[in-house]
């Protein structure tokens, strides 16, 4: 009798599941902490942890830049203290903790070891892994701090740290999820992630012997997205596998395949989530998760799904844990586990996967001869952009159909976002407690230790010697977020990404005949081109939606400016002096719309320019929209304003001047 397919591929035992976690942080390390051991306690097996804007950006929570951002998009750790209390009653050497941090990275490092060696840890043993991925924060996140070649130092120190003294520790995750969620194809996000791996093996091949490199290689991991084209998505990685392999040994003659494996961890898509019927969002979770498990070849090492309702706000515990719920059903209750890989021999998928590893090779050859990923940042960044916008006009169109949101939109209400709104809210109250348990711990640190370990650290990074002993000492030693990176900054100097706009008009220019004339008749009324300021304040670094409205404005016909990321509303308040826009646009994602837009408009009109309209998008609940609106703001825009030509028409309206005397 023939054998069955279930003969031929199942085996006699289970593979292991993969790391189970959850991206997790927000307000307190103490609310933190309780949250990481309650999702532990539910079956995560592993942890995963979010810290806020300032932590990421090296600064400590009573900084400028630091207001209105204190533990709204993760915890906040300023110091040894700080990081002790997000890990009570957690045992680090029997942890898999993944951290989420780039230009900080060195540091929060440095304080994991501080509190792992107080709770008598040999570090050794220590398992985990840093982001430390800077040329991706360039590109998409934002929360770079240095410039590029100082970054890319700094990456090698942690990397080489970790190889001697911290053996189990990924130094690394090369960051392509974020290169998903700023527009870039799978082909794009293939070659960028593997350019960037290219770049940081570069750079330590020197630090080591040739015989210890192979193993320093092995230590590199990856960490990817998934979207909702889920085939398609399972094949880019495995050419993520068949890229990998073929750069470890034809560019760097790793031969033990222990070495040249490619290592991932995941996140699937929060990009695709809608606030346009949020419920539907669990299936696209569901479905993205497809593809990171499915194939044995190329399946996760470790899993991480996003809440249904990221869309709307801050996920509540009970989100997070039905999230975890997906994984763990389909880990423990399903036969996936029990099957060789699926898809081996599959002439669709196989054909699939060369298309897409020869579009990456020939992007990857195009980023060799410009030198290589850090000397194509700017390149990088201007075909991101390109690529969003591309894909935000399929879905405007109808070309790219999302459920709820350009077809089948007729809906029941859902009893998920009733009550508390569907959402978690983060105490403002937070920011000022946190500042005076800093304050606290300032004044009750040992001074001369702490100005002896930042002579320290200061020797060390002035003389290109290593970071990381320095570091795990001025941690020790009490040193705060903020000094510690202040530091890096005097030394190694500070960067402006580029934005990836150019003053000339696209090709992408179909369907806006009707907005650029509009454009030319109010540009004449006005007596000069209409322009538009689009600001990014305070430290959120997704710029992906500001720079979309800029670059739609642009190819309406607009003037338009825009200074890119991390400006205080003072900055912005001098930038529209200098350049006499006729309406102002702020994008802030972060949930720090309210301070940062009440100081806006309290700058405006101290410098006489509220007569100029503000419009405001992001991540804002209902009630503070409304709030927003009260304070004198003109539009307020969320994910479900997906049609940027309607906010092209608004633009227009409100710089029209007979429309605003008729008012």
């Amino acid at each position: 009798t023939s054998r069955g397919l279930g003969d031929v591929y199942k085996r006699q035992s289970r593979d292991r599941p993969w790391l189970i976690r959850t991206y997790a942080g927000h307000s307190t390390a103490a609310a933190s902490n309780q949250l990481y051991r309650s999702n532990l306690a539910k079956g995560q097996t592993g942890l995963s942890v979010a810290f806020d804007l300032p932590t990421q950006t090296g600064y400590d929570s009573d900084h400028l830049l630091a207001r209105g951002e204190v533990g709204k998009v993760g915890v906040p750790v300023c110091h040894l203290g700080d990081m002790r209390t997000l890990f009570d009653q957690i045992p680090l050497d029997q942890m898999n903790t993944s951290m989420t941090i780039n230009a900080t990275a060195p540091w929060l490092l440095a304080l994991y070891i501080a509190v792992a060696e107080e709770q008598g840890a040999d570090i050794k043993s220590l398992q985990g892994t840093v982001q430390n991925d800077i040329i991706k924060e360039y590109l998409s996140r934002g929360t770079y701090i240095c410039p590029p070649q100082a970054s890319l130092k700094l990456i090698g120190d942690v990397a080489e740290y970790c190889y001697s003294e911290i053996p189990k520790w990924n130094p690394m995750n090369v960051c392509s999820y974020h290169l998903q969620e700023a527009g870039a194809t799978p082909e794009q996000e293939l070659a960028f992630a593997l350019a960037t791996a290219t770049a940081v093996l570069d750079e330590l091949r020197p630090r080591v012997s040739e015989d210890e490199f192979p193993k320093l290689v092995g230590r590199i991991s990856f960490f990817v997205n998934a979207g909702i084209r889920f085939v398609t998505e399972m094949c880019k990685m495995r050419a993520f596998v068949d890229l990998w392999d073929e750069i470890c040994t034809k560019r760097y003659g790793v031969s033990d395949p222990k070495y040249s494996r490619f290592r991932y961890g995941v996140q699937v898509n929060s990009l695709g989530l809608t606030e346009q019927q949020p419920e539907n969002n669990v299936y696209r979770i569901l479905i993205e998760m497809l593809a990171v498990t499915l194939s044995k070849k190329a399946r996760a090492r470790a899993v991480q799904l996003p809440a249904w309702n990221e869309a709307l706000g801050l996920p509540r515990p009970w989100d997070q844990q039905w999230s975890m719920r997906m994984q763990q059903i389909m880990a423990y209750e399903t036969d996936l586990l029990e099957y060789e890989d699926l898809f081996d021999n599959n002439p669709a998928v196989e054909k699939k996967v060369n298309i897409l590893k020869d579009g990456a090779r020939h992007e990857l050859a195009n980023l060799d001869s410009m030198g290589g990923a850090v000397q194509a940042i700017e390149y990088m960044k201007s075909r991101l952009v390109d690529s969003n916008a591309d894909r935000l006009n399929k879905i405007e169109t109808n070309e790219t159909v999302v459920v709820g949101v350009n077809k089948f939109t007729t809906s029941e209400e859902s009893p998920l976002t009733t009550g508390d709104k569907g959402i978690m809210i983060v105490d403002p109250a937070v920011e000022n407690e946190q500042i005076d348990r800093l304050n606290t711990w300032r004044n009750e640190r040992d001074s001369e230790a702490v100005k002896t370990a930042l002579n320290d650290l200061n020797d060390a990074a002035n003389s290109g010697n290593n970071i990381m002993p320095a570091s795990v000492n001025a941690a020790k030693a009490g040193v705060t977020t903020g000094e510690w990176a202040e530091i890096m900054r005097s030394v190694y100097g500070e960067y402006r990404g580029p934005t990836g706009l150019s003053k000339a008009k696209s090709n992408k220019t179909e369907g806006l005949d009707e907005i650029r004339s509009s454009v030319d008749l109010v540009s004449d009324k006005l007596g000069r081109r209409l322009k538009f300021l689009m600001g990014k304040p305070g430290l959120d670094g997704h710029s992906n939606g500001a720079e979309q409205i800029a670059f739609r404005a642009r190819d309406c016909g607009m003037e338009i400016e825009y200074q890119g990321i991390r400006l205080t509303p003072e900055q912005l308040v001098s930038a529209v002096l200098e350049t006499n826009p006729h309406v102002i646009g702020l994008s802030i994602l972060s949930g720090s719309h309210i301070p940062l837009v009440k100081e806006t408009l309290e700058r405006l009109s101290k410098a006489n320019l509220s007569h100029i309209p503000l419009v405001v998008g992001g991540i804002i609940p209902d009630e503070d929209a409304t709030a927003l609106k009260a304070m004198g703001v003109a539009k307020v825009y969320t994910p479900k304003d997906f049609e940027l030509n309607a906010i092209m028409t608004d633009i227009v309206e409100l710089a029209d001047p007979h429309k605003v005397a008729a008012e």
